[in-house]
């Protein structure tokens, strides 16, 4: 019974806890918005209330930036298999191979290193139709995976591997039946921060003005026509859509990790 008590209370402090950090942080930068709208910034060509970006999202309505999410969304989803497929088989291949690391290594540096206005346009030059919001998108979010893979797949546990071994098994046994395993929450973790980054790489290559639409292209366009509140809509829906793909990901973390949900101290109640 003491246990039990003990356990319960600790399941439900810990996910109000959790959400309470975000949703406060949340509350504070609107607060801070609204004041900041209303008073250092609120001239004619200023920052709108958020609550006048909400209501703009809601004029223009699904007709408007449905097109526009579904053309970036495709693009960063792309990239982001992309990308990460790449980053997981380079993170694999360094372990079986360890001769490669500096290599593979240095060209993940020099990926994250290049500017991505400086790439954009070189890539729109190369490659036809959305092909260039796809490749920046990949080349966002392959540094960060190709990091979390390595340290998670050295992170496993050297007793483990030594009995691997010690029954016969070899570099792939080690990687297969320890390694992968080990490897979870480091690399799940990349996955997830890698999915906001996707999207930014894809809006950013939209600014090259190869796709018809997309919400770069539409954000592009608000600001050429000094649509303040709409331009500020189009960005606080990226960054809905961001937090989405953040949160999707997440989601597949926590349950491809059961022991990370606390599932020890309610075994303990049990």
């Amino acid at each position: 019974m003491s246990t039990e008590s003990a356990a319960g209370p600790g399941r439900g402090l810990r996910l109000p806890t959790a959400w309470a950090g975000g949703a406060a942080g949340i509350v504070v930068l609107i607060a801070a918005w609204s004041v900041l709208a209303t008073t250092v910034l609120s001239t004619a060509d200023g920052v709108p209330t958020p609550w006048a970006a909400v209501s703009g999202i809601f004029d223009d309505g699904w007709t408007f930036y449905g097109p526009h999410i579904s053309q970036t969304t495709g693009e960063a989803v792309s990239g982001y298999l992309i990308g990460n497929g790449l980053a997981l088989a380079c993170a694999v291949l360094v372990l079986l191979v360890p001769a490669l690391e500096r290599l593979l290594t240095q060209l993940a540096v020099a990926s994250y290193c290049l500017p991505m206005v400086a790439i954009g346009p070189i890539l729109s030059l190369v490659l036809d139709g959305d092909k260039p919001m796809v490749a920046m998108a990949g080349l966002s979010v392959f540094f960060t995976t190709l990091v979390g893979a390595l340290l998670g797949l050295r992170s496993a546990d050297q007793a483990s591997l030594d009995l691997v071994r010690a029954y016969g098994g070899g570099r792939w046994q080690q990687m297969r039946r320890v390694q992968i395993v080990a490897a979870l929450p480091s690399t799940l973790a990349a996955l997830k921060i890698a999915a906001p980054a996707a999207l930014l790489g894809a809006i950013i290559g939209e600014y090259l003005g190869r796709v018809d639409s997309g919400l770069g292209i539409a954000m592009t366009i608000s600001q050429q026509q000094l649509d303040v509140s709409r331009t500020w809509g189009i960005a606080l829906v990226a960054g809905a859509v961001a937090g989405v793909g953040y949160g999707a990901v997440g989601l597949v973390a926590r349950f491809a990790l059961p022991w990370s949900r606390g599932t020890t101290v309610e075994g303990g109640g049990s």
